[in-house]
């Protein structure tokens, strides 16, 4: 059984969104195409309370810069994808028809979530990986936005989680913030994460 994984295909991260992907719309016709063949689809989605921890604003600091938090170094973004929100929601072209699961991440105020799976204390689960043991899919294919925050941290905890873990970067996209896309690419190269197309 084999699982699509669609990280965060949302409009705050497509072109004209807060934190918008250059390009990040282009990949939504790809994935469409893709989501008959597998067996489940999963729609991943940020999903903010005003006023989150991860946000510049909540800090009076720059976008973009870095504080260190409890549970790490985090980057702090503009506000976006914020709970009810037009950003919030998924881009209108996806077929959010054929989702199994939808999975909301990053609504605790006080720490991010990059992951599919995990919250960023890399403790708190959301409740996939049991999702997919319980549906029998144990391969993983994995796209959406961005490559190198939310679809590379969720492959790499995929792979910690003992799926098998491919990721298909034509239907990827990257913010690339001072040099991330490459590590991101070297990291999931390194943990036996399958890049195809890249």
């Amino acid at each position: 059984m084999k699982a699509l994984v669609v990280v965060d295909p949302q409009n705050d991260f497509c072109p004209g969104g807060a934190l918008a992907v250059a390009e990040g719309d282009a990949i939504i016709p790809m994935i469409n195409a893709m989501m008959p063949a597998f067996d489940v689809v999963v729609l991943t989605q940020d999903w903010h309370p005003a006023g989150h921890s991860s946000f510049a604003s909540s800090h009076s600091a720059d976008p973009f810069s870095v504080t260190e938090m409890p549970y790490g170094p985090q980057v702090l973004w503009p506000d976006h994808c914020i709970i009810g929100s037009q950003g919030a929601e998924f881009h209108p072209a996806l077929n959010t028809d054929a989702a199994d699961m939808v999975v909301r991440k990053g609504s605790n105020r006080g720490m991010d979530s990059y992951s599919a799976f995990f919250e960023n204390d890399h403790t708190t689960r959301t409740g996939l990986a049991g999702f997919l043991r319980d549906r029998g899919c144990l391969d993983l294919t994995m796209v959406g936005l961005a490559t190198d925050y939310c679809v590379a941290w969720s492959a790499l905890d995929g792979v910690r989680e003992g799926f098998a873990v491919e990721v298909h970067l034509p239907a990827c996209r990257a913010i690339d913030l001072d040099g991330s896309l490459d590590q991101a690419i070297a990291g999931m190269r390194d943990s036996g994460i399958s890049l195809n197309g890249g």
